[in-house]
């Protein structure tokens, strides 16, 4: 072999043939040990921002519109009218309440997609209690019996699929998605036996003369009892995930069931507890849409909202407060979607396509949170 050769040169030029293996590379992506708070809201806040010039540049380029005024219309439709702003803090407390159930499954790694089921299942107990008891319950009984049912109800519910993933280690994601279709036809059923005349799939509005087993304008605020029972529950699971013995265990859960047997957890004992909490939360949602907003049951009563609440926990990190602001952000873009279809005639999903834009960029934001792009001078300084 060649002196030339063994010092890596090759040919008449003399260039180094493996130099430019050797490079590195333009820039390194490395995982953050830690990020203040305040900077981990300002890159979510500045990814907003961006979004909402994205959205503009779309708005503008699909439907020659001006996106200052498709956006006004957005929070008209939303907030524009106290009748309005209460309905969209009514919606986002119920997304909230489903978020918050989902919380401590999550957190123990256990997939609870069964949230539709839970809360349709919470929602018939309390249509059951209504009807049964409106003419012979005192109002202050009828209401604890129907939030006792109701909490009962989902409880069950997110006990079934427990049992079977601690004792025999079915797979929960399925199991609690076919009981979503379960519990819609446990709600027909009941339609049926209440014989609705119509044969749909409503019962109609319940004691409608009576208002029995309504729940009252709080303070003067028409869903006033709504935002205190979820904001009790937010608080309430925020203080059991962070201080209490229990959310302790379902984040040890979480992060190894190994380790959980190993320090002498009851890993088996910890999942149908948590699930059972999880159920009879979304159990409470249930009873908030049927006594609290809608009055009524059917198979549409969730509308969707157990997996919006999936969204919704995801986005918050399982934070129990930052669920409040991303409930209320979704329930307004989903209000607002119905303003911009009528003021502009366009398609609800004009809407979807604004929400998908910022959910993207506000995902997008969570890489630069927990990780940093060091360039290539940069690293070398370091």
């Amino acid at each position: 072999m060649s002196k030339g050769v063994e010092n890596g040169i090759g040919g008449s030029s003399g260039q180094p043939v493996m130099a430019g293996l050797n490079r590195e590379p333009l820039a390194h992506i490395a995982k953050r040990d830690e990020i203040p708070m305040w900077k981990a809201w300002t890159i979510r806040l500045i990814a907003v921002l961006l979004s909402l010039v994205v959205c503009a540049v779309v708005i503008f380029g699909l439907t020659k519109l001006n996106p200052i005024e498709v956006y006004k219309a957005i929070f008209s439709g939303a907030v524009g009218t106290s009748r309005r702003t209460w309905v969209t803090i009514r919606d986002a407390m119920v997304l909230l309440c489903i978020a918050i159930g989902l919380t401590p499954a999550f957190k123990m790694r256990f997939w609870n997609i069964g949230a539709e089921g839970q809360v349709l299942v919470g929602g018939v107990a309390t249509a059951a209690v209504m009807i049964y008891g409106g003419d012979s319950m005192p109002t202050w009984l009828m209401f604890l019996v129907m939030i006792v049912c109701s909490i009962a109800a989902g409880m069950v519910w997110g006990l079934i699929p427990s049992i079977f993933k601690a004792v025999w280690n079915t797979n929960e994601t399925l199991f609690t998605l076919m009981l979503n279709y379960v519990a819609m036809q446990i709600v027909t059923f009941c339609i049926v036996f209440w014989e609705n005349p119509s044969g749909s799939n409503t019962v109609g509005i319940i004691n409608s003369a009576s208002k029995a087993g309504w729940l009252p304008s709080l303070f003067g605020m028409t869903y006033g009892w709504n935002v205190v029972i979820v904001l009790a529950l937010t608080l309430g699971m925020y203080i059991y995930l962070k201080y209490s013995k229990q959310g302790y265990e379902i984040a040890v859960v979480g992060e190894s069931e190994n380790t959980a047997k190993y320090v002498g957890i009851n890993v088996k004992k910890v999942i149908m507890r948590t699930m059972a909490i999880s159920g009879g939360i979304c159990g409470i949602a249930g009873f908030i849409l049927v006594s609290g907003a809608s009055h009524t049951i059917s198979t549409s009563t969730a509308g969707g909202r157990g997996f919006t609440a999936i969204i919704v926990a995801w986005l918050s990190k399982f934070n129990a407060f930052a669920m409040i602001l991303v409930s209320f952000f979704l329930v307004f873009m989903q209000k607002g979607a119905m303003q911009i279809a009528s003021q502009f005639n366009l398609n609800e999903n004009a809407s979807d396509v604004i929400t998908g834009i910022i959910l993207f960029f506000i995902l997008g934001s969570e890489f630069f949170i927990n990780y940093k792009v060091e360039l290539r001078g940069r690293r070398k300084e370091g």
